[in-house]
Formats: C-alpha cells, sequence, structure tokens
C-alpha cells in the first residue's frame, strides 16, 4: 500500500490551527528608541488587535500615527515606549 504524503509543513503541523495570524517571536523584540514602527511592529510589544489599536486611536488614548505617505502608517518608537510607561504608571 502506497504511503500518503501530507502536505502540511512541520511548522504548520506545531502550530495552532485556530490562529491564523503569524506568531512572533518575543523573546528576542527590543523596542527601538528612535525610529518608526509598522502597524505589526507596534501590535508585537501592545498586546491589542488591530480594532482595539485604532479604537483607541481614535478615542485619543494612544498615540496618534503618522501618515508618510498615502499607504504608509507609522508611529514613533518614542512615543509607543512613554505610551507603555506610562500604562504601568500609578494614577
Amino acid at each position: 500500500m502506497p504511503k500518503i504524503r501530507s502536505r502540511v509543513s512541520a511548522t504548520a503541523a506545531t502550530s495552532n490551527p485556530l490562529s491564523t495570524t503569524p506568531v512572533m517571536p518575543t523573546a528576542r523584540l527590543t523596542l527601538p528608541e528612535t525610529g518608526f514602527l509598522r502597524q505589526p511592529q507596534v501590535l508585537a510589544f501592545v498586546p491589542i488587535s488591530k480594532s482595539t489599536l485604532w479604537r483607541r486611536i481614535q478615542a485619543r488614548t494612544f498615540p496618534d500615527p503618522v501618515k508618510l505617505s498615502q499607504r504608509v502608517t507609522v508611529w514613533r518608537a518614542e512615543d509607543i515606549r512613554r505610551w507603555i510607561a506610562q500604562q504601568g504608571a500609578p494614577v
């Protein structure tokens, strides 16, 4: 009887089958001191969804993005660092 080969890769077989977003390893990620971050980079440091991110921007509870061009939106790393530090600060 011939062997049936699966087309599922080794990483797909070990990952969460319900997850559709790629998982970024957080052990090596460091937030840069300066520069710009795109949305996936911001979300790697801030554990919220894309929808929540834009809701917080609209509510003015998250740093405003910077439009570099019509299709490129970024955040200043300094603003994200400051926002993260403020989240842990006592009221």
